[in-house]
């Protein structure tokens, strides 16, 4: 399970997260939102395996741990 750290990700960072069991790394993008983030998936190699419906998504500011600035 992804361990969420108490920083808040700015946009071009590298994030983590889990959903439905699957783990998740992905490019923070600029967006308006102030409890969560925009995460650009494409960064991903396997996520046409993962079988997720889109290359972005939202994940709120409790949900993800920074793994590259």
């Amino acid at each position: 399970m992804i361990q969420p750290d108490d920083r808040i990700a700015e946009p071009g960072q590298i994030v983590t997260f889990e959903r439905n069991d699957i783990t998740f790394t992905g490019r923070v993008i600029p967006s308006q939102c102030q409890q969560s983030v925009i995460v650009d998936l494409t960064i991903m190699d396997n996520l046409n395996e993962i079988d997720f419906e889109y290359d972005r998504t939202v994940v709120a500011h409790t949900n993800y741990r920074i793994i590259e600035e």
